[in-house]
């Protein structure tokens, strides 16, 4: 037996979970990456908001996603001297797709547990 979601239902379902603090934006990014997951590899994928939780984190900028995950802006940003904050947040998140899965939207990014 199995239920189809649309996409707003799936992003209500991971914004329902008390666990988790996932925005309208992001639950909404995130679940439309994963549809075009879905799509590229042909494979269906089970939603489970538990699994998808602990799979991926929503930060407010990849500045902040980058330092949770340790991130140096000291040794790890390109450049000479004083960085901008457009130039910490370029370098941050050019660090995080380095690293990671980084997913962009309007108002943050989120990024694949590593």
């Amino acid at each position: 037996m199995k239920t189809t979601l649309s996409t707003s239902q799936a992003a209500d379902l991971l914004k329902a979970d008390s666990n988790a603090n996932w925005s309208r934006s992001g639950a909404l990014a995130l679940v439309e990456y994963l549809e075009e997951l879905e799509s590229g590899t042909g494979t269906e994928i089970e939603f489970c908001p538990v699994a998808i939780r602990c799979d991926y984190s929503e930060y407010a900028s990849a500045l902040e996603a980058a330092l949770d995950q340790g991130f140096d802006p000291e040794t790890d940003l390109d450049g000479e001297g004083e960085e901008d904050d457009d130039d910490k947040e370029k370098n941050a998140l050019d660090w995080l797709h380095y690293q990671t899965q980084v997913i962009e939207f309007e108002g943050g990014v989120i990024i694949a547990s590593f």
